[in-house]
């Protein structure tokens, strides 16, 4: 169970990324041609707890973003928020632990990306991670990737344990 939450960022995300079955591209002479309105790049993906672990992952999704011909904005806003969406599940929900494990579930479409970072950490609640954008929490380092998340995405969605969030972003929508 997944629930949107009206908090703002918080360094402490715990999340798990899952990412569903890798489907060939068309080629065509050699050339790689971009998704049609049916087609879906889908990876399942776990990731060990290790820093930088989510690294590969992430240059593939942005070049399948760049391939089917989404704008720099919307590239550089994905980036962002599932960068910060693996590195807290790995830093925070997991605390670095090498025995465990994230697990991402990632699916693009020609118009709609969705992907969901699930850890094995014990959760947290995002409606009372601060607004980072109040002043008296200015000073206060936690919130900031919820806020970047939910800032580029078209739907960020926590799951009820706290420790897996989905993140959608629908092309054309800022």
């Amino acid at each position: 169970m997944y629930h949107s939450g009206s908090a703002s960022a918080n360094s402490d995300v715990r999340l798990h990324l899952a990412v569903l079955n890798q489907t060939d591209r068309t080629h065509t002479n050699n050339t790689i041609m971009s998704l049609s309105d049916s087609e879906c790049w889908s990876v399942n993906l776990t990731l060990p707890s290790v820093r930088g672990a989510g690294k590969d992952f992430i240059n593939n999704l942005l070049e399948e973003l760049r391939r089917n011909a989404w704008n720099d904005h919307e590239v550089f806003g994905v980036h962002l928020a599932v960068e910060e969406a693996v590195v807290n599940a790995i830093k925070h929900g997991n605390c670095l632990d090498e025995s465990k494990q994230v697990q991402i579930c990632c699916r693009l479409w020609k118009d709609r990306l969705w992907i969901e970072i699930i850890d094995e950490g014990c959760g947290f609640n995002p409606d009372e991670v601060p607004d980072c954008t109040q002043i008296e929490n200015l000073e206060i380092p936690n919130g900031r990737g919820i806020m970047l998340m939910r800032s580029f995405m078209s739907k960020v969605e926590y799951s009820s344990a706290g420790n897996g969030v989905i993140l959608e972003k629908l092309r054309g929508q800022s």
